[in-house]
């Protein structure tokens, strides 16, 4: 029976950290200068999400050390959580995620002004806290040369996810407030640009979540899948992956140029809705990534 409270926490970590992260880097590689502070103000979302993701910190490590101990969340005795953050993988990383989203809230509160040192700064904090998450699923359990390689690999594959699903939602901002020509172009100009860097985010995607199927599951284990919960679930991943390429590809070849064309009512719904779906889909694979988190995989086994 799967911890479904963990599940729920890591579900919501992975979402909010990956916004996090996802949307300061958009804001720097996606918007010219000029319209980050207009056409995309982070400053308040910046703080909201750092503030969860303490949150969301907090209440994860009490159900992980519950798990571990075997005893309830109320039952987590003060010497069992300090020996393991003071004394694991797992709770350094907890450590170094918490004073990064510290770091954050110190660049993002005392300023009105949000300058672009305080997005780079921020950014890099919030890489930190993203890659943290690795440590808490099945790379941190490696050894040797594959354990460091497969941590590498769920770094990489945390960054390149949470810099699409960030994407994402900087798309369904900006359209939330593109009702001028001004900021119509804007938006325009952020879909037509994102092409070079969605090619980069798919090809880290699929390189990294490679590695991690051949370490996890192995190649004599593939045409068995789809008879564990594990498999199944990897399999319903990878179906909502190609939903999101598909989408993806709507967007830079018919929806965006449509929007180029005739920035009219119709093609905004159009590629609005596109986009909601596409981000659905996106909730939809981080639910069955912490749902995976938990389960054993097959090479364990």
């Amino acid at each position: 029976m799967p911890d479904w409270p963990l599940v729920a926490v890591r579900w919501g970590l992975y979402l909010v950290l990956g916004a996090l992260f996802g949307l300061l880097a958009f804001s720097i590689y996606g918007l010219p200068q000029a319209a980050r502070g207009t056409a995309l103000p982070l400053r308040l979302p910046v703080i909201a999400l750092s503030v969860l993701g303490i949150a969301l910190s907090a209440v994860a490590i009490l159900l992980l050390v519950a798990a571990m101990s075997g005893v309830g969340v109320m039952a987590v005795d003060r010497a069992t959580l300090t020996m393991i953050l003071t004394q694991t993988s797992i709770g350094w990383a907890w450590t170094v995620r918490i004073f990064a989203l510290l770091g954050i809230l110190l660049l993002a509160v005392p300023t009105r002004c949000w300058a672009p040192l305080n997005s780079w700064c921020s950014t890099v904090l919030a890489a930190v806290a993203i890659a943290s998450l690795a440590w808490t699923g099945h790379g941190a359990a490696g050894e040797g040369a594959f354990g460091t390689a497969q941590l590498v690999g769920d770094v990489v594959h945390l960054l390149a996810a949470s810099a699409w699903v960030g994407a994402l939602i900087a798309f369904l901002m900006l359209m939330s407030t593109a009702r001028d020509p001004e900021t119509l172009a804007v938006t325009h100009g952020a879909l037509t640009g994102f092409a070079r860097a969605g090619t980069i985010i798919v090809g880290l995607l699929i390189a990294s979540g490679l590695l991690n199927l051949y370490i996890l599951v192995g190649p004599e284990r593939m045409l068995a899948l789809g008879t564990s919960d594990y498999g199944r679930l990897l399999l319903a991943k990878l179906g909502l992956f190609a939903v999101m390429l598909l989408l993806a590809a709507g967007h830079r070849w018919r929806l965006a140029p449509a929007l180029g064309s005739d920035p009219g009512h119709p093609a905004v719904v159009r590629l609005r809705t596109s986009l909601w779906l596409e981000f659905l889909a996106a909730l939809a694979i981080l639910a069955a990534v912490a749902w995976l988190g938990t389960l054993a995989p097959p090479a364990s086994l």
